[in-house]
């Protein structure tokens, strides 16, 4: 088992609890990025699909009419 003298080096919780102001703003700024972040991953991902979805379309259409051809 940890001793409380050993555990107090790790934990700091201040009196003045104006000290977690700058903790409160960096972490507001991180999570704005990742929010935002993740809805350009999203937004990106989606046109991609859409893309190869009109890909795979074209590819099966230019199948098929090559099956209709009569081969020579």
């Amino acid at each position: 088992m940890f001793h409380w003298t050993v555990l107090q080096l790790f934990l700091y919780f201040p009196e003045d609890k104006t000290e977690y102001i700058p903790a409160a703003i960096s972490f507001s700024i991180f999570l704005i990025a990742a929010i935002l972040t993740m809805r350009f991953i999203v937004k990106k991902s989606k046109k991609d699909e859409e893309k190869t979805k009109a890909l795979e379309e074209k590819i099966l259409q230019q199948r098929d009419q090559n099956k209709e051809a009569p081969r020579v």
